[in-house]
């Protein structure tokens, strides 16, 4: 390689580093959440056309139907406007950074997956705020009970990749593998 240049530092430079192999995973995690859930919704509001369809009973206990989240996590600070909106794009675009930063320390298979998930969902519901004011949701499972109807709230395919990013996270810090001691 030459005088004083190693290998390892010629992949670095040319940007092959470990660090980007360590990463893939997760940049495909995120990537993959984007696509599908982007495309989901897309299909559901122009080719389905969910919104003249109403409420479509897909089981009998899950139901396609839109809804339109102008708050945040079940719906939280929907009455905030456009002074609001603005304000949760602020918030969702910091946390992406954190989130892409903690992505690139992490020192897990399991973790930077997990973390991909988590950006891609939240990526995926920033560019439908960005885009429509609101974030488009259609998952709507239920069940009754005694008569008794009981909902689950609407949700997309952004909001299941979050969760199962953060459950990922939970099981990676308390039940995976510990690091290593240093001696």
């Amino acid at each position: 390689m030459g005088p004083g240049l190693r290998r390892d530092d010629v992949e670095f430079y040319l940007g092959h580093s470990t660090m980007t192999s360590h990463l893939r995973p997760g940049i495909i995690a995120a990537l993959a959440v984007l696509a599908l859930d982007q495309a989901s919704k897309a299909w559901l509001l122009f080719v389905f056309d969910i919104a003249r369809r109403g409420a479509v009973a897909v089981t009998p206990f899950f139901d396609l139907v839109l809804a339109w989240n102008t708050g945040i996590s079940y719906g939280w600070f929907q009455g905030e406007g456009a002074t609001g909106q603005a304000v949760l794009l602020a918030v969702k675009i910091v946390a992406v950074i954190v989130l892409a930063i903690w992505m690139a320390r992490s020192r897990t298979l399991l973790a930077t997956v997990a973390l991909g998930l988590i950006i891609g969902g939240a990526i995926g519901n920033a560019i439908d705020r960005f885009t429509y004011g609101a974030v488009v949701d259609f998952v709507l499972f239920h069940v009754q009970i005694g008569g008794k109807p009981f909902n689950w709230y609407v949700f997309n395919l952004a909001d299941a990749a979050i969760v199962a990013g953060v459950a990922a996270l939970l099981y990676d810090s308390l039940l995976g593998v510990p690091a290593a001691k240093a001696p």
